[in-house]
C-alpha cells in the first residue's frame, strides 16, 4: 500500500528509527492501535508501507476504544462516564367499547389474509403552520411507498379511511384519561384541544393522528428518586402492519383509531435499570385503574436514549420492559461510538463541507465478482460501485455488539431506497465475501486511495439513484455525529434504523374538532374513585410478607384488589392469596396459552367454594390448574377430577402410627427428613383438600 505516513516519531522516538521502520513495515500494522494517529501524520516520501488492513482487529480495537462493557458488568460510574440519559413514552390502549372518533367497536382484531377490501394510497408531505416540511414526512415521501390498507366491515368506517369527518370524541376514553392523569399527580387542563400529528409511514390513512393533552407537569414516586412526567395524552392508535417488502406496505385497520394513553417522562433516567423500573410502574399505575387494556401490543413504549455529545434516539414500540435494559445500554454506546466515528473522520477531514463520494454502475464482468445474490437479482438489477474518500476504519467500526458502521448504511438503504437486505458488500467485512483484488479494481475505478473505503451495493434501477443519495446522506451525518432518528427493537438489545425522527413541524391544530371545556366537579368526582398510588401498593405487599417475587405479576395484572376482596369477604389470609396468584397463576400463564374464557374473577368463586365446603385451601392450587385449562367445568366436577374424597381429619391420622411403624422398620439410614417425605407421600391424596399437609407433617413423630 502506498501511503504518505503520517508523523509517527513522536511515537517512535523512545525505540529509535530502526524500530520505526519495523513497526510502519508489520503487515497486521492497524492505524487505531496508534493514540492520535490520523493526527499525527506527516508526509514520509522516502517510505513506502504495505499495510495489511484487518476488519475483525479493526472491530476489536475500535469496541475497545469505545470502552464498551457488557450491561451486567457495567456500574453507575459507567453511565456518567458517557452522560446515559434516557426518557420514555408509554403507551396505553383504553378497554372502551367504542374507537376514539368514530363509532366502531374497539378491540375487534382480524387476521392478516381476513379483510372485505383493500385501499391503496401514496402519502404526500404537508406544510406546517410556519410553512415547513417536517424531515420525517420528506424522508417517507422518498421511499415512494404505495400503502396498502386491509379493511374489515366489522372493524373500520369512513372515518379510518378519511372519507367523514370525525366523530365526536368518545367521552368514556376521555374520563379514562383523566382519572389516569390524576392518579399521576398531574395538573389537568382547562380545556382539551384536538391537534394533528403528521405521520406519513402509513400506519395512519389520514397522515396524521388526533391527539389531545389532558395533563401536564407530575411524577412518580420510584424506589429510590422522582421521576417528572412532562404530561398524558390522549390519541387514537395506529393500524398494525402485515408486511414492509420493497416500496410495498400492508397495513390492517382493526386497530385503527382505538383509544390510547400515552405517557411522557422527563428524561430523569440515568441507567438502563431505572428505565425499565419507570416503564414498568407506568404500566403498573395505567393498569390499577382497571379500564386499560391487556394482551401482547396494549402496551407500548417509546424509548428516548442519549448520552455526552449525542442527541435524542427513540427505540419505538417496544412491547416488553425486560428488553429496556439492553436496549437502552447498547443505544448510548452506540452514540458514544458514533461520537468517536465523528472525531476519527474529522481528523482526516479537513473541511467537511466538500466532502463528496464518487459512484458509479459497473457490470459484473467489469468488476469480476462472483456473488450468489447479485447473480440471483433480476434483469433490472444495476450494480453501482462506490468510494468514501477518508473512511477507511469506518465502516468496520464498532458501534453495537455484533453490528459496526457499515450496517448503519445498509438499514438505510432498505428503509429509505427500498432496496432489500442484503443489499451491499464492503471493502470492510468481517467474512471475505469479495477477493482483495477486487477492491483494487473497484478503487482503481473511482480513483480511489488507500485512506478511502469502497462498497457495491446493487438493486433495481429506479432506486440506485435514491441509493446514492441515501449512503453520501448516512456518511455526511457521520461527520456531524449522532443523527437524530428512531429505531426499531430487537431482543438482543440491538436496534436498527427505522426512520428520521420527526420534528414539532409535524403538529397542528385539528379544524375539525371544537374544544372541550373540562369541569373542575367532573375532575374531583373522578378523584374520588381513585385506586392507591403504584408506592403504596408496594408498601402493602411487603406490610402483607407476601413474596417479592409475585410483586410485578400481582401488578401487571392488576390483581390487588382481587386479593382484597378475597380477604374481606372470605377471611383468607393475603398472603396466602398473594402466593397462589402470584406463583399459581403465574406459573399457568407461563405454560399455557392465555384463555380468553379465563376470568380472574373465577379465583374469587373458587375460594368461595372451597372455603364453603371446608376444604382446605392448599387444594386451590391444584383446582386452579384445571379451572384455568377448563373454564367451563364446574368445581364439584373439577373435585372428580382430582380423584378427591372427602375423609375425615381424624382418619387420616390415624393412618400415622403405621406408617412410622413401618419406615422405621425398613428404613436405611437415619434421616428423619427422609422419613417425613416418605409418610407424606403416602398420606398426600388423602391429605388433599382435608388436612393441611403442615399440619398433618407436624403429626409425624420418628
Amino acid at each position: 500500500m502506498e501511503q504518505g505516513i503520517k508523523s509517527l516519531k513522536h511515537f517512535c522516538a523512545p525505540f529509535g528509527s530502526a524500530k520505526f521502520l519495523t513497526i510502519i513495515n508489520t503487515a497486521a500494522f492497524c492505524p487505531a492501535e496508534i493514540p492520535n494517529f490520523a493526527a499525527s501524520l506527516e508526509t514520509i516520501p522516502s517510505l513506502t508501507m504495505k499495510q495489511q488492513f484487518d476488519p475483525k482487529r479493526n472491530y476489536e480495537v475500535t469496541r475497545k476504544a469505545v470502552g464498551y462493557i457488557e450491561r451486567k458488568q457495567a456500574t453507575q460510574a459507567d453511565y456518567d462516564r458517557i452522560g446515559f440519559m434516557s426518557g420514555l413514552e408509554v403507551h396505553q390502549q383504553l378497554n372502551t367499547k367504542q374507537k376514539l372518533f368514530c363509532r366502531c367497536p374497539a378491540g375487534v382484531f382480524q387476521k392478516p389474509d381476513e379483510f372485505d377490501a383493500e385501499l391503496i394510497r401514496h402519502m404526500r408531505p404537508t406544510l406546517s403552520e410556519l410553512g415547513e416540511y417536517d424531515g420525517t414526512a420528506l424522508m417517507e415521501f422518498k421511499t415512494r411507498k404505495e400503502i396498502v390498507y386491509r379493511i374489515s366491515n366489522k372493524t373500520a368506517c369512513t372515518y379510518d379511511v378519511d372519507d367523514t369527518p370525525p366523530f365526536p370524541l368518545n367521552r368514556e376514553a376521555l374520563k379514562i384519561a383523566i382519572g389516569v392523569s390524576v392518579l399521576s399527580k398531574l395538573k389537568i387542563v382547562g380545556e382539551v384541544h384536538i391537534t394533528r400529528k403528521q405521520y406519513l409511514d402509513g400506519s395512519i390513512p389520514t397522515g396524521f393522528q388526533r391527539t389531545a393533552i389532558i395533563g401536564v407537569e407530575g411524577e412518580i414516586q420510584l424506589k429510590n428518586k422522582k421521576v417528572r412526567l412532562i404530561q398524558l395524552s390522549l390519541e387514537e392508535d395506529s393500524c398494525r402492519e402485515v408486511s414492509d417488502i420493497g416500496h410495498v406496505r400492508i397495513y390492517r385497520t382493526d386497530r385503527l383509531g382505538m383509544p390510547l394513553i400515552e405517557t411522557v417522562t422527563y428524561p430523569d433516567f440515568t441507567n438502563p435499570a431505572e428505565v425499565k423500573e419507570g416503564a414498568d410502574y407506568i404500566r403498573f399505575l395505567n393498569r390499577s385503574s382497571g379500564k386499560v387494556r391487556q394482551g401482547i401490543g396494549s402496551t407500548r413504549a417509546d424509548v428516548n436514549v442519549s448520552c455526552r455529545g449525542g442527541t435524542r434516539v427513540e427505540i419505538k414500540g417496544v412491547a416488553h420492559t425486560s428488553w429496556m435494559p439492553e436496549l437502552t445500554h447498547n443505544e448510548a454506546f452506540r452514540q458514544w461510538a458514533l461520537i468517536q466515528i465523528k472525531e476519527l473522520v474529522l481528523k482526516s477531514v479537513k473541511d467537511p463541507a466538500s466532502w463528496k463520494l464518487s459512484s458509479k454502475e459497473v457490470s459484473l464482468k467489469e468488476i469480476r465478482i462472483e456473488l450468489p445474490s447479485i447473480h440471483k437479482a433480476n434483469k433490472s438489477t444495476r450494480i453501482c460501485i462506490v468510494n468514501l474518500p477518508m473512511f477507511r476504519g469506518v465502516l468496520s467500526h464498532f458501534t453495537q455488539p455484533g453490528r459496526m458502521f457499515a450496517d448503519e448504511i445498509s438499514e438505510r438503504l432498505k428503509v429509505i431506497a427500498c432496496i432489500e437486505e442484503p443489499n451491499m458488500i464492503h471493502s470492510e467485512m468481517l467474512e471475505d465475501m469479495a477477493r482483495d483484488k477486487v477492491w483494487v479494481k473497484v478503487r482503481s475505478l473511482l480513483g480511489g486511495r488507500e485512506e478511502d473505503a469502497q462498497l457495491i451495493f446493487w438493486g433495481p434501477e429506479a432506486d440506485i439513484k435514491t441509493a446514492v443519495e441515501t449512503i453520501e446522506e448516512r456518511c455526511r451525518m457521520a461527520l456531524t455525529g449522532v443523527p437524530n432518528e428512531t429505531r426499531k427493537s430487537f431482543e438482543d438489545g440491538t436496534t436498527i434504523f427505522e426512520r428520521v425522527l420527526p420534528g414539532a413541524d409535524r403538529m397542528y391544530p385539528d379544524t375539525d374538532s371544537a374544544p372541550i371545556p373540562l369541569e373542575d366537579e367532573v375532575i374531583e368526582n373522578l378523584r374520588k374513585n381513585l385506586p392507591p398510588d403504584i408506592c403504596d401498593r408496594f408498601a402493602q405487599l411487603t406490610d402483607w410478607g407476601v413474596p417479592q417475587d409475585t410483586f410485578t405479576f400481582l401488578l401487571k395484572y392488576n390483581l390487588v384488589p382481587l386479593i382484597e376482596k378475597c380477604c374481606s369477604d372470605l377471611d383468607i389470609s393475603p398472603k396466602f392469596c398473594a402466593t397462589l396468584l402470584g406463583h399459581s397463576l403465574k406459573h399457568l400463564h407461563g405454560k399455557f396459552a392465555t384463555l380468553l374464557l379465563f376470568r380472574n374473577d373465577m379465583i374469587f368463586e373458587l375460594l368461595k367454594y372451597i372455603m364453603k365446603r371446608g376444604l382446605d385451601l392448599a387444594i386451590a392450587g391444584k383446582m386452579l390448574r384445571v379451572l384455568y385449562e377448563h373454564p367451563k367445568m364446574d368445581f364439584d366436577s373439577i373435585l372428580v377430577t382430582l380423584g378427591y374424597k372427602e375423609i375425615p381429619k381424624e382418619e387420616i391420622l390415624a393412618k400415622l402410627p403405621f406408617l412410622v411403624k413401618k419406615y422405621k422398620e425398613t428404613r436405611l439410614s437415619d434421616d428423619n427428613a427422609a422419613g417425613h417425605r416418605w409418610i407424606m407421600g403416602n398420606l398426600h391424596q388423602l391429605a388433599l383438600g382435608n388436612i393441611s399437609l403442615r399440619e398433618l407433617n407436624e403429626h409425624i413423630n420418628l
